[in-house]
């Protein structure tokens, strides 16, 4: 099958009538496993729809291109939150846009999904209308919006549709099709599994669930309203559990907002299905002339192996999204798409990446968890290691030895995060062996994040102790092969937790260890984390104690700047939080100094402990 319509004359070619569902995103179409309006689309072409796209539309035209559908329109804001591709940590406005022809920013408006479902309720009346997608996913329940500094209600009031998809949606978005093809009315569907919905308080029906405080308690800017917002976000985080967690309301005024248990994740059977799917692996060739779709880039010869990850570190919303429990697809599927890869007349023989969320990961963390869920409040791997954890990567291993043996595949490479404290982990160091001579392209990237114990324990990271101990084993391995390896550590400025002290820790460390990063990531408070829940309530949603938050963009301007303190653009930053700090020591040309001093600055220096001055400090 050919790539699916995105324009009523390439329906017309395929002989139909009307759509059966039409998606409306916010992303270019690009026919891609790793793109989700990819992944749904021919999900639902699978079981028997007639599906149609509406990229990045603006006009009431677009909208109209292809009627109104037999049964339904699907929205997404595209592959990432619509905010975040449009605005930097510092709220400025971005001058690209990866998912985009042409990489061009703007073509998508702010928040995407809301804009786009309330478009077509005006256009279409009372068409069923069903959003998901990573910005519904995350923004289900009240949240907290970084870019207007409030807390917003559930996606679901502001957008009027009907249904939301929440997690990974091939289940979903099948029986919410079949349901409404079959003649029930989409006010009735409101018991699939991974949906949320919202009803008058009058047409609720009391049920077993876990009630958050309302919409109107959380989203007062006091300090029991943010107390209220850590309560609520515990509730939410510890329900997303597709074993044990339960139905969660959140009262909206005079409305309630239904999130129903999570749906069970694909099994390897069902994942393979999905893979298996006729996907074009491109974007749609009417991108050619506008300069093609730069997303493509990265993935298009790379191999999504797995979904979740148990690490959950608390800033990331992967966890929140796809769930803590791991799925994967077996190895007849991963090889088969490989092969497909290498029939591409531009495949020049490297597999990009084969990996997931967490590459490394292939099974649950522990025996019990598929039985009894994961552990409420409780991490798989941080602060150490949980006496539970089954730590195993003979089944990665064994496939990636298969990989290497595929004709025309002449290297296959590990991009995607590896997960450093579990590998480490292994007693068995097979697979941290071949990693190193056989699936490192010159580079590792790992995300140690920091250096300072107080913030990585507000991020869920392991101690650094554990970093250290992975890097020295990794240049002990790639020296033993006689290879020039680097690893490329991952790093965050300004999370909640993190003082100016913290973030010259970290500069220190990075001094140290002789390492100047490219590129760092300011803390960036997405709807839905943890880490976020702490920016706005300044409390822990688990201990409720109160953490120091770095907010002013001066203080967190300062904080990135000292991550780079070796740049000259970023000394008069770096200057002014070393004073704000006290840590003027730093200012100089000594081997521990940050930066050079201004013409005549004298810097403080630390009394000297002479003999004179203990027997001073005694006689008083």
């Amino acid at each position: 099958m050919p790539f699916l319509p995105i324009t009523k004359k390439e329906m017309a070619a395929l002989g139909w009538e009307r759509p059966d569902i039409v998606i409306v995103t916010g992303d270019a179409y690009v026919d891609h496993p790793s793109f989700g309006t990819a992944v749904i689309s021919r999900v639902l072409e699978s079981a028997g729809f007639k599906v149609a796209i509406i990229s990045q539309p603006v006009n009431d035209s677009d909208y109209l291109e292809f009627g109104r559908p037999e049964l339904a329109f699907f929205i997404n804001g595209g592959n990432i939150d619509s905010m975040v591709a449009h605005y930097t940590a510092a709220k400025k406005r971005r001058s690209d846009d990866a998912y985009t022809p042409g990489n061009k920013a703007g073509k998508r408006p702010d928040r995407a999904t809301i804009v786009y479902s309330n478009k077509v309720r005006e256009l279409f009346g009372d068409i069923p209308i069903a959003i998901g997608g990573l910005e519904a996913s995350l923004r289900r329940f009240a949240h907290y919006d970084y870019w207007d500094d409030k807390v917003r209600p559930s996606i679901l009031i502001d957008s009027r549709a009907d249904i939301l998809m929440y997690g990974m949606g091939e289940k979903h978005c099948v029986e919410i099709a079949q349901r409404l093809r079959k003649g029930e009315a989409i006010s009735d569907l409101n018991d699939i599994l991974g949906t949320c919905i919202a009803v008058s308080t009058n047409d609720y029906t009391p049920r077993p669930c876990q009630e958050c405080p309302s919409f109107e308690a959380v989203s007062e800017n006091s300090e029991q309203g943010k107390k209220q917002y850590a309560i609520s976000c515990r509730i939410q985080q510890d329900e997303h559990d597709a074993v044990r967690g339960k139905t969660v309301i959140q009262r909206h005024s005079d409305k309630i907002v239904i999130q129903n248990p999570p749906m069970p994740p694909l099994t390897t059977e069902e994942m393979d299905e999905v893979y298996a799917l006729p996907f074009m692996r491109d974007y749609h060739p009417s991108y050619e002339a506008l300069g093609g779709v730069e997303a493509i880039k990265e993935v298009k010869f790379s191999v999504i192996h797995n979904r979740g990850c148990f690490g959950a570190c608390n800033f990331c919303s992967l966890a929140y999204h796809q769930g803590r429990q791991i799925s994967c697809r077996s190895h007849e599927s991963v090889i088969s798409e490989v092969e497909r890869i290498t029939e591409y007349p531009d495949f020049k023989g490297y597999i990009h990446d084969i990996g997931g969320p967490t590459a490394n990961f292939r099974a649950p963390s522990c025996e019990k968890q598929l039985k009894h869920g994961l552990c409420k409040g409780k991490k798989c791997l941080a602060p150490t290691p949980c006496p539970a954890l089954k730590v195993d990567h003979s089944d990665y291993l064994s496939l990636l030895r298969k990989l290497r043996k595929i004709p025309k595949v002449k290297r296959v490479f590990i991009r995607s995060g590896i997960r450093f404290d579990y590998l480490i982990a292994d007693e068995n160091e097979e697979f941290f062996k071949e990693l190193v001579l056989h699936h490192t392209s010159g580079q590792l990237k790992v995300a140690p994040e920091h250096c300072s114990a107080n913030v990585l324990k507000r991020m869920g990271k392991p101690a650094i102790s554990t970093y250290n101990k992975f890097k020295k084993r990794f240049y002990e391995l790639t020296k033993s092969v006689n290879k020039e390896q680097f690893l490329v550590p991952y790093l965050m400025s300004s999370h909640p937790g993190s003082t100016i002290n913290d973030a010259i820790e970290l500069s220190l460390f990075l001094k140290k260890e002789g390492l100047h990063p490219e590129q760092v990531q300011d803390f960036y408070p997405t709807p839905g984390t943890v880490s976020t829940c702490m920016f706005y309530t300044e409390l822990d949603p688990y201990t409720m104690e109160k953490i120091y938050v770095p907010k002013t963009m001066k203080e967190k301007a300062q904080q990135r700047a000292l991550l780079q303190y070796f740049k000259p653009e970023n000394r008069p930053l770096v200057l002014s939080a070393l004073k704000a700090a006290h840590r003027t020591d730093l200012i100089g040309t000594g081997p521990n100094c940050l930066v050079l001093p201004d013409k005549g600055f004298t810097p403080n220096k630390p009394k000297k402990k002479t003999i004179r001055n203990i027997h001073k400090k005694k006689k008083k």
